[in-house]
């Protein structure tokens, strides 16, 4: 699908007296320029080198001489010398040149003091036939004239000498075995039995072509690896051989009648291309390394060319093998294939007829320029590899395509018919080959250039069948100019540039009326690279090869040309769009660097177009990416993100745009191999939505939904307000009552706007655009239902829409079954036709069970019935079923279905109404009720009791002591309470409820000292005392249980009280003692605790930040705290190697932990088991020293002590009740031993905090990136613990505060 168009032509022609002919021809790279040898002649013996510099250089002259010097022939039997090979060294500016006589000369453009400007550095005494330099400047292949092949290095020192016998015939190894060939394939049994197919019905014997010049030709491949040599071998046949670098034959070729002496080898290696020449055609031909025949293809000469054709032809391929140019006496033709079809892409037609073919030159580094040199003229031309397309604005976006080949135009609207080239929808056969196509704004005009004229075709894309495109005019005069460009402005005016061979500068031309008008000259100051048509096909432009843009002047009166913009640098793929009035030019380099005006954009783009609303290109990456169009520095680029962004797409590799069809939303892109493929970018797709919303054609933007999969909630999603404002406009412009449930059924509660499909153009409208609130989200569906339901419940749409309010109820979150059942119910009522329509319908979009089920619920047998039709149930078990509850009373009915359903609370309303009291009871305690039928009874006293006692059975019965306590208190049954009250430990109301129960003083006393003891048990001194002191008159044990609580004031109090002061001597004191004793001994420990604590901390985390992974592996190897892993490296045999592979990952500090790698975690899944969780749970919650949970365990420690400590220390706490109590009854030293060992404690614990709490917080961030690199594993199993656990270490933590403790000031 893609043309080579033109985008730079030099013309030149060496006259003079005696001119020496143009001969040979080599490119400079590093300068961009041309070397030119001219001569020798059969009148002059003599050569001339000399340098072209570039059109447009710095350089006064163009063509500046280097050398010159005579060449006499030194061979008898050649008329003159020829130059057989010239090739330019940039490295060190040396040209070297090998003449058909044998000499080697070098030309020095700069010599050293020791060095000639011309210098013969080597003679083959015999001649010699051909000469080729290797890709990479390192070898020298010559074949001489005595049949011998020699290899020579870049000092042109002979390094292998080969002589080519016929013997070299046998020498090849390789082996055909028919794959492909004609012969091979199956043509029946018959056919099979009558003829081996291995064997081909004729076999060429390798004749000679009658134009054979006994010519020999080399061609290196394009890696330097093999170069091969077209000879005639003893006058009988022609025979390509392969030769390695080092000078070892590899193949040679089969035998092919008529095959001549051209020879180029495709730099791409896999093909080998050559001439055969028929009777009725020539072909160009191709072999592979191995010598076997590879295909070929037609010149497709007319029988006056072919009889005219005297001469033999040359191959040339370019660089980046992709054109084949056939050199031709008077022209070239330039080939390309795509789709295993060459295509013939221009054909260049020279000056005059040479006696020799045209000399073609491909630049080394620009695949797409080359040099065309006949003895007399020159022409240096650069090509763009593009597409000839029409509009891609809406509406003419047809997608028009003409593809060039030969006198063959192929046009293809790919919206109308996407037909896979090579084949075309329309085959326009032309007088002569094209040089441009063009096709107009509304694509029913195609403009061909061609070197006879122009040539204006007209055809209608709107007609079915479109018609064969006709021509409308054509014009000839520009006739003795060369074409270059041709474009369309608007529908009918057409601008033509023009080169020329007698003048520097191109001139530009217009239609006006069928015929042609010269505008003005253009190129004056710097040579015209292209005609641009802009996107909309309002404006015309001139790019210029300094990277100048000019607008051409619509008006006719005014020739001259405005400036527009100038790019950084020539890029020769150029497309203009206006946007909000400013022009942008888009270009791409050779480089594939894309701009924006003078705003670099990437790097990286292979090809690209734009439409009225995007920049559309393919990057190296293999990704199609879209820009919204709006001003050049808020042009935004997507990331490679194609699974997040809606504007970058994954494409096949080496892809490139053909064209786009905003209409349909499509983008056309050719393979390398040159198939199409049509997408559906969701770029395109989300923006033709979106402005079907904008305008109110919600049924258009639902097809596209429907035909592109696209959520249809983004019909909503994209402009709440406008859907819910334009519900009838939506059902009306939708119909179908299939495509409206289509669009309910998929509503649900997410704003897809800015999840799925959130908006790429950034725009004022956006910006001020509200998103939608979560709990309009959450109510999302409901409220689209009931606005459907509001409009489709009209009577104008009700009849016709009953489908789509079922659906509208079937659609709620959670689904209004009922209300859609009872539409239904209601229409079987009235025994309306469409009641099993609607049923069934029901039926689809919601579980039958369940609205069965819901039909029950309803009461409604009938429906149920209905409903039990449509589903899969066996009418055997829901028939008799569906008639015994036919046969029930009413409300036994509703009971039984209330009970089936389980629907417990209306049942026991069906029998509270049915008074089946016993029943109820049953169905209560059956079923757990109790709650509910207390308060059905709530004033039926009698039947009330009856439930309670029930209750408090049942309450007893499942060890809720307390509930069933308070129920039988409330039966007034203190006999049943007071046990209960004993076992949940609640003494007041249990010796208060067996009093009242009238227990004996004995069973009392009893009850209180089992209380008692129960008490002391759970550590409750006080309340113990209590009942010691009031229900045991035991003052003794309650003083020393209230002086276990350290409660020793209240226990003075008692003792004075009761007027027993040798109490306070005999119980008080010893106590008191035995606590100080205690407490100090508890301040013991806490100190040994943070002594021991506080260091180990701190020496895991200085370990950890120093080497984080020997930190977690160390651990690990230590087998402590291993999470399921291996053992460590010690206990690895010697014999198994614990180097990484290319399969394994080192991994992270994080990773080694559980001694995998990324590539071994899939196969370690059984081992995430729930118990091995557990196990680690419980690991974790120990905490063992050398474990990876012991820094967790020791804060958490530190922090549990802290709390600790704070209820000691608090205001009128134990620490301040013990020491008041020992100053009290003259015990200092103690006092004083106690008060000091809570002030250092305190101490210890606010240095504690300190170290433990108060981290750097940038170790929290380092700890946070950690974790979210290693986030993905942290799943299942013990994994999930340990995360859990580096996860709590790292998070930054509240430091808890040490209250302070206020000691007694009596001790100092």
């Amino acid at each position: 699908m893609r043309n080579l168009r033109i985008t730079g032509r030099s013309l030149l022609r060496f006259q003079g007296e005696d001119p020496l002919p143009l001969t040979a021809t080599t490119s400079d790279a590093a300068s961009d320029a041309l070397i030119c040898a001219f001569g020798p002649s059969s009148s002059r013996a003599a050569i001339e080198l000399k340098r072209l510099h570039p059109a447009g250089s710095e350089s006064g002259e163009r063509l500046d001489s280097i050398a010159s010097w005579d060449a006499p022939c030194p061979l008898p039997s050649l008329p003159h010398d020829r130059i057989l090979d010239l090739h330019y060294f940039a490295d060190t500016a040396t040209t070297c040149l090998v003449l058909a006589g044998g000499d080697i000369i070098l030309v020095r453009e700069s010599p050293l003091q020791n060095e000639d400007l011309v210098e013969i550095v080597g003679s083959i005494d015999a001649g010699i036939s051909a000469a080729a330099w290797s890709p990479d400047e390192e070898l020298l292949v010559i074949v001489t004239q005595a049949d011998t092949l020699l290899l020579m290095t870049r000092d042109i020192e002979n390094i292998s000498n080969i002589t080519l016998t016929p013997d070299d015939v046998n020498v090849s190894s390789h082996v055909s075995v028919g794959w492909g060939k004609k012969e091979t394939q199956f043509k029946g049994k018959r056919a099979r039995a009558l003829q081996d197919p291995t064997v081909p019905e004729r076999i060429d014997e390798g004749t000679l072509s009658p134009f054979e010049d006994h010519s020999v030709t080399v061609s290196w491949r394009g890696d330097g690896a093999y170069f091969a040599v077209n000879t005639v071998e003893q006058n009988r046949r022609r025979m390509i051989r392969v030769y390695s670098r080092e000078g070892e034959l590899d193949s040679v070729s089969e035998p092919v009648d008529r095959m001549e002496g051209a020879l180029s080898w495709r730099p791409s290696g896999n093909l080998i291309a050559s001439i055969r020449r028929l009777d009725d055609r020539v072909e160009v031909i191709f072999f592979e390394r191995n010598g076997l025949r590879h295909g070929q293809f037609n010149l497709r000469l007319t029988p006056e060319e072919l009889q005219s054709l005297a001469r033999p032809l040359t191959l040339r391929w370019n660089n980046d093998s992709n054109v084949l140019a056939v050199s031709h006496p008077n022209k070239v033709q330039l080939w390309t294939m795509s789709n295993y079809h060459y295509y013939l892409k221009q054909e260049l037609v020279a000056p005059e007829e040479a006696t020799q073919t045209v000399m073609v030159n491909w630049h080394s580094e620009r695949p797409l320029s080359l040099a065309l040199a006949t003895p007399e003229s020159l022409q240096l031309l650069d090509y763009l590899s593009t597409t000839a397309t029409g509009s891609v604005a809406p509406p003419y976006d047809y997608g028009a395509v003409a593809s060039i080949d030969g006198k063959c135009l192929k046009l293809t609207p790919l919206r109308i018919a996407n037909v896979p080239p090579p084949m075309a929808f329309k085959q326009l056969t032309l007088e002569s080959a094209p040089v441009d196509v063009a096709i107009s704004e509304y694509g029913n005009k195609i403009a061909v250039l061609s070197d006879s004229g122009l040539y204006v075709y007209g055809t209608d894309l709107t007609k079915r069948p479109v018609p064969m495109p006709s021509l409308l005019w054509h014009n000839h005069e520009f006739r003795g100019h060369e074409p270059r460009h041709v474009a369309f402005r608007g529908h009918e005016t057409v601008y033509v540039v023009t080169d020329s061979w007698d003048e520097d500068h191109s001139l530009l031309w217009k239609s006006s009326h069928e015929s042609l008008t010269c505008v003005a000259p253009v190129g004056e100051n710097s040579p015209v690279a292209s005609l641009v048509t802009s996107v909309d096909y309002q404006d015309v432009y001139l790019q210029f090869r300094d990277g100048s843009l000019y607008a051409v002047d619509s008006e006719e009166s005014q020739q001259l040309t405005q400036l527009t913009f100038k790019a950084p640098s020539f890029a020769p793929d150029v497309k203009i769009v206006r946007v909000d009035g400013t022009e942008i030019a888009f270009t791409l380099t050779r480089s594939g660097a894309l701009f924006a005006n003078d705003r670099s954009l990437v790097r990286n783009c292979t090809s690209f177009l734009v439409t009225p609303s995007h920049l559309i290109y393919t990057t190296t990456q293999h990704l199609l990416k879209f820009v919204h169009l709006t001003s050049v520095d808020q042009l935004e680029l997507p990331a490679d993100e194609p699974q997040e962004d809606e504007r970058c797409r994954s494409i096949e590799r080496g892809a490139k745009l053909v064209t786009a069809m905003p209409t349909t939303y499509s983008v056309v892109l050719q393979m390398p191999r040159g198939n199409l493929e049509t997408i559906y970018p969701r770029a395109l797709v989300l923006a033709a939505i979106r402005r079907s919303i904008e305008a109110d054609r919600y049924g258009e933007a639902f097809l596209v939904c429907r035909s592109q999969r696209v959520d249809m909630n983004i019909l909503h999603d994209h402009d709440p307000e406008r859907f819910m404002a334009k519900i009838a406009e939506v059902v009306n412009q939708i119909k179908r009552v299939d495509h409206i449930d289509l669009l309910l059924s998929q509503l649900r509660n997410e704003d897809v706007s800015e999840t799925m499909y959130k908006e790429t153009l950034k725009t004022k409208d956006q910006e001020v655009k509200a998103k939608q609130s979560p709990s309009d989200i959450e109510s999302k569906v409901n409220r689209i239902c009931d606005a459907f339901l509001a409009v489709l419940e009209k009577p104008e749409y009700r009849e016709a829409h009953m489908q789509n309010i079922i659906t509208s109820h079937v659609c709620k979150t959670p689904p209004d079954l009922e209300a859609g059942l009872a539409m239904i119910g209601k229409l079987q009522k009235s025994q309306d036709p469409l009641t099993d329509k609607a049923a069934e319908h029901i039926c689809f979009l919601a579980d039958v069970n369940q609205l069965y089920d819901t039909a029950l619920g309803i009461y409604n047998l009938e429906l149920a019935l209905l409903i039990a039709q449509q589903s899969q149930k066996d009418p055997r078990e829901y028939l008799p079923h569906l008639q015994s509850l036919h046969d029930a009373p009413p409300l036994r009915r509703k009971f039984l279905i209330d009970d089936q359903l389980g629907r417990r609370t209306k049942a026991l309303q069906h029998l509270k109404d049915l008074d089946a009291f016993d029943e109820l009871q049953e169905y209560t305690q059956k079923h757990n009720l109790y709650s509910e039928a207390l308060e059905l009874y709530q004033y039926d006293h009698p039947r009330l009791q009856t439930l309670t006692r029930l209750y408090a059975d049942h309450l007893s019965a499942t060890n809720k002591h307390a509930d069933a306590a308070i129920a039988y208190e409330s039966l007034d049954d203190h006999a049943s309470a007071w046990p209960h009250y004993r076992s949940a430990h609640l003494w007041r109301e249990a010796l208060s409820s067996a009093s009242l129960a009238g227990e004996s003083a004995d069973a009392i006393k009893s009850l209180a000292l089992s209380l008692a003891e129960d008490l002391t048990e759970s550590k409750d001194y006080t309340s113990a005392s209590h009942i010691h002191l009031h229900h045991l008159s035991d003052l003794p044990n309650a003083l020393k249980l209230l002086a276990r609580a350290t409660h020793f004031s209240p226990a003075i109090h008692l003792a004075t009280l009761h007027s027993q002061p040798a109490l306070i001597r005999d119980v008080i004191n010893p106590a008191l003692i035995e606590r100080a004793a205690e407490f100090s001994e508890f301040l013991a420990d806490m100190k040994t605790q943070l002594q021991a604590q506080i260091p180990r901390l701190l020496e895991l985390r200085a370990k950890k930040e120093q080497d984080p992974g020997s930190y977690y592996t160390g651990v690990h190897e230590s087998g402590a705290g291993n999470a399921g892993g291996i053992a460590g490296d010690r206990d690895i045999p010697d014999n198994i190697s614990v180097a990484a592979t290319e399969t394994t990952s080192a991994g992270t500090f994080m990773t080694r932990y559980t001694n995998r790698s990324n590539s071994t975690l899939n196969t370690t899944t059984t081992r995430r088991t729930s118990k091995k969780r557990r196990q680690e749970e419980r690991k974790r919650a120990r905490g063992k020293k050398g474990t990876v949970y012991e820094e967790e365990y020791l804060v958490g420690s530190v922090e549990r002590l802290v709390e600790r400590v704070n209820g000691i220390v608090e205001k009128g706490g134990e620490a301040e009740r013990l020491v008041q109590a020992l100053v009290r009854r003259g015990m200092r030293e103690r006092a004083r031993a106690c008060q000091r060992g809570v002030e250092e404690v305190v101490g210890m614990c606010r240095e504690a905090v300190r170290v433990v709490f108060e981290g750097d917080e940038s170790k929290e961030e380092e700890g946070k990136k950690k974790l979210e690199e290693e986030e993905e594993e942290r799943h299942t199993g013990g994994d999930a613990t340990f995360w859990a656990s580096v996860e709590e270490v790292n998070r930054k933590k509240v430091a808890p505060v040490v209250k302070g403790f206020e000691g007694l000031s009596l001790l100092g």
